[in-house]
């Protein structure tokens, strides 16, 4: 999937650190991909996803941010390469490296795959679902591109057989002069390819907020194919940190998001399948 033009499948929520997206209104160049850098490329806390906040405050756990942390629970990302060629096909490899050092080969399967790769630009104005290919010695390789020079970040969404659900995360780099688009104002509706879907429900910081979406084409209700075991997928990315939100299908079209305390802007990426067909819309709510 290619830019939509409009960035950012089931779970909850990881968000930390601050990103600054955006240019200064003057004549300085744009800035170049080296210019930024992660803050969040650490290992998480090794209590397997809650901070142990009630213990010294006594205020309710708060989750670990997911997708922010490149290593949580003894496992790490790693990329073969974090630098690719702008708008050139290439082909992406990478490990998960377990507790005991050596790649990770066995995966439970979940929607279908054993695991769900996100790839989408800081500026969340793009969005890629990929599922690569994994082999007997715990490499994953899938074809990628990164349409345009600039900062992108990659997610890995996955379980190890006998191990937790995780989503780890790491930088990429288009290198090249870019300006990040602006962030796409709050929407509820989005075209694609003639197709016509609509977001309802709100975000609630902090509490399960569920959200349902309607597809039509032509003025007529469209009833999307199974794909990857449902008949849809959301993903939220909240902007700034960039933190991923796993978002859980409840029936149908409505799924279960569980926003952090802190709320924020999210870009809303919802994947469905029709003709055999899969598009993208996208969608920017406020929590």
């Amino acid at each position: 999937m290619t830019r939509l033009g409009v960035f950012a499948a089931g779970l909850a929520v990881v968000f930390g650190g601050a990103y600054a997206v955006g240019v200064t209104q003057n004549d300085d160049p744009p800035r170049r991909y080296a210019d930024y850098t992660s803050e969040a490329d650490q290992e998480a806390p090794a209590h397997g996803g809650h901070a142990h906040e009630e213990e010294e405050t006594g205020e309710p756990a708060a989750s670990v941010p997911g997708g922010l942390q490149i290593s949580q629970d003894g496992y790490r990302l790693r990329p073969a390469t974090t630098t690719l060629k702008p708008g050139e096909r290439e082909d992406f490899s990478f490990h998960v490296v377990g507790p005991d050092g050596k790649p990770v080969t066995a995966y439970q399967v979940a929607h279908e795959k054993k695991l769900h790769l996100i790839v989408a630009p800081r500026d969340l104005g793009g969005f890629q679902h990929l599922h690569p290919e994994l082999a007997p010695d715990g490499t994953w390789t899938i074809p990628l591109t990164l349409p345009e020079p600039g900062a992108y970040r990659m997610y890995a969404d996955f379980a190890p057989e006998g191990g937790p659900a995780l989503t780890l995360g790491a930088d990429l780099t288009a290198p090249g002069d870019f300006e990040p688009d602006p962030f796409p104002k709050t929407n509820r509706t989005s075209t694609v390819d003639g197709y016509t879907v609509t977001l309802q429900g709100e975000m609630n910081p902090g509490q399960p907020s569920p959200l349902s979406l309607a597809v039509t084409k032509d003025g007529q209700k469209v009833d999307p194919e199974p794909y990857l075991g449902a008949q849809g997928h959301l993903v939220m990315l909240r902007a700034g940190d960039l933190a991923y939100l796993h978002v859980h299908p409840m029936t149908g079209l409505v799924f279960m998001a569980q926003a952090p305390r802190e709320g924020g802007s999210y870009r809303v990426f919802f994947d469905f399948k029709h003709d055999g067909v899969v598009r993208t819309a996208s969608f920017t709510l406020e929590g």
